[in-house]
């Protein structure tokens, strides 16, 4: 008889691959109640964690072959759990306050976790949050960054004063630092990169 308590992880993922139940079990048992906590610390509703914790397992459940048998079952599930939240933070179900509280859960990852961020995932919100921008600011933004003109071109170009175009700059940076930031540590990478 498997004594499935005292299986490595990646035993229990081997088995998992195989659509052992009891190995499922032995996952949940270990990583359902941490992460609830963590999410529930983050969002303050009860609710919406159990939602979430219960939507991590499923997804692992049906996705078996995404897990690799040599890797970090942990870090897979906290990148995952991650992802749920942002998901829903999108969808409007959680309210702006409690982003802070989220910048703090992603920063207490380790460095293997971080690498796997999905910079793509933080490359289009930053991007919808450009679309946001004020009409002139985005304008301006955008010729900066996508067209390279300097200030000066772009003062001449739209026929407003050097300082005007270094303003919107700045303001267009800070607000999009603020927005960006607050989903990941890697936010403020790309940040720094636009202002280059």
């Amino acid at each position: 008889m498997i004594l499935y308590a005292e299986l490595s992880d990646t035993d229990l993922v081997v088995l998992l691959k195989q659509a052992d139940h009891a190995a499922f079990t032995e996952i949940y048992k270990r990583y359902a109640l941490l992460f609830f906590h963590k999410v529930n610390k983050m969002l303050k509703d009860e609710d919406s964690s159990k939602d979430i914790i219960q939507e991590l397992f499923i997804r692992l459940w049906n996705n078996p072959e995404k897990l690799q048998e040599n890797g970090n079952l942990s870090g897979y599930l906290y990148v995952s759990v991650r992802n749920l939240v942002l998901q829903l933070i999108r969808k409007g179900k959680v309210m702006n306050d409690y982003l802070n509280s989220i910048a703090g859960f992603v920063e207490e990852v380790n460095m293997d976790t971080l690498n796997e961020l999905d910079e793509r995932e933080l490359t289009r919100i930053l991007q919808e949050e450009i679309e946001k921008l004020p009409a002139k600011m985005k304008q301006v933004f955008e010729m900066s960054r996508n067209q390279y003109l300097s200030h000066a071109e772009i003062a001449a170009q739209l026929g407003i004063s050097d300082q005007t175009v270094k303003k919107q700059v700045n303001n267009a940076l800070k607000i999009l630092r603020s927005k960006v930031s607050a989903y990941a540590p890697a936010g403020w990478m790309i940040i720094e990169l636009l202002k280059k």
